[in-house]
């Protein structure tokens, strides 16, 4: 008999304890996923500020180069592509997608990049369409597609203001795709290709973490 009373009031101890248990166990698993949600949020606002800092050091860049000659500058906002029948100029395409990017419009923005990187012909404008393309896609977590547009701006246009930077980027994809030797050896060309560019110093840094 007091076996069996033993027996009836360690059971229910038994009971809860198991669905203590498995309380805890839920509740771990929500943190776990509060953690890792923080952690994608925290990423995609790190991007963002980014693009908006580099926004900003564009509209610099742009206006130290409005000392070119103003008849060349009309003629280069006139420019029409040949061959579409599209009322919009290169600058005007632009400006639109710029504008979209600084209303975090990213998908709009895309649209407005890849249209032009594709459709026109331009030595300053292409190659920063393609810059920012990589740059949504890096935000869109679009590896494959932003190193695409990376290593285009690269190829296609090695002696633009942008490319150092663009190199940087493809050895930060590299590493974000589990490649750090073949990110190291990326951050190494563009330390010893573009010494004196920003995108230098933020290679080198890099690499002594890599240390």
């Amino acid at each position: 008999m007091k076996i069996f009373l033993a027996v009836l009031i360690l059971t229910p101890l038994h009971i809860y304890s198991q669905e203590v248990d498995a309380s805890d166990i839920l509740f771990l698993k929500i943190q776990e996923l509060e953690g890792e949600l923080a952690s994608l949020r925290s990423e995609l606002e790190s991007q963002a500020y980014l693009i908006e800092k580099l926004l900003n050091e564009e509209s610099n860049q742009v206006e130290n180069k409005i000392s070119l000659d103003s008849e060349t500058d009309s003629e280069v906002n006139a420019f029409r592509f040949e061959g579409i029948n599209d009322s919009k100029s290169i600058d005007e395409v632009y400006d639109q997608a710029i504008s979209e990017l600084n209303e975090k419009d990213f998908q709009g923005a895309k649209q407005s990049f890849d249209y032009l990187a594709n459709n026109f012909n331009d030595d300053e404008k292409i190659p920063l369409s393609l810059f920012w393309l990589g740059e949504i896609s890096l935000l869109e977590s679009n590896l494959e597609e932003s190193e695409k547009f990376f290593q285009r701006l690269a190829s296609d246009f090695p002696d633009h203001w942008r490319t150092p930077l663009a190199h940087k980027k493809i050895g930060d994809i590299l590493m974000m795709s589990g490649e750090p030797d073949a990110a190291k050896i990326k951050y190494q060309f563009v330390v010893q290709t573009f010494p004196e560019n920003t995108a230098s110093s933020l290679a080198l840094q890099l690499l002594e973490n890599m240390e």
